[in-house]
């Protein structure tokens, strides 16, 4: 089953490292996205269900956390497979040579639009059908005695 691509993901990304998650948007050809700390850019190209990508991540906010990659700034190669509304990549980066990257992305359904609300204000109660309270002191203690 051949899945919408274009759209956005929540992804879980993952090394020997660490592992983190971020948001990617996937249009036209083109990946942009980000996560706390690192804007997220690139390309890919779809063969069927398969797809490569070229992934690229720019700090913007200052951590002393490390990264997944044990370096801010790199340029990942992947290759991956579209499954239904989710996709999985793996691949390397040339600037952290040596460690595996992997990541999973999940298509984010996109939410309906609410029911618009009534266009005419709701009917009016007949106070006359609730039930009637008893209008004498002796009615009261009576209902009162029953209830105890």
């Amino acid at each position: 089953m051949a899945m919408l691509r274009d759209g956005q993901y929540a992804a879980w990304f993952r090394t020997p490292r660490g592992e983190g998650t971020g948001i990617v948007r996937l249009a036209d050809g083109k990946i942009s996205g980000g996560d706390t700390m690192f804007a997220y850019g690139g390309t890919y190209e779809v063969d069927d269900n398969n797809f490569t990508a070229t992934l690229t991540t720019r700090r913007f906010a200052e951590s002393s956390s490390t990264t997944v990659f044990g370096c801010d700034e790199v340029e990942a190669r992947l290759t991956g497979r579209f499954n239904g509304t989710t996709a999985v990549c793996w691949g390397a980066a040339k600037e952290a040579p040596g460690i595996r990257f992997e990541a999973t992305l999940f298509l984010q359904q996109q939410e309906l639009p609410t029911a618009p609300g009534p266009t005419s204000p709701p009917p009016r109660g007949d106070l006359t059908r609730l039930p009637q309270t008893p209008h004498s002191r002796r009615a009261a203690k009576q209902i009162v005695t029953r209830l105890t």
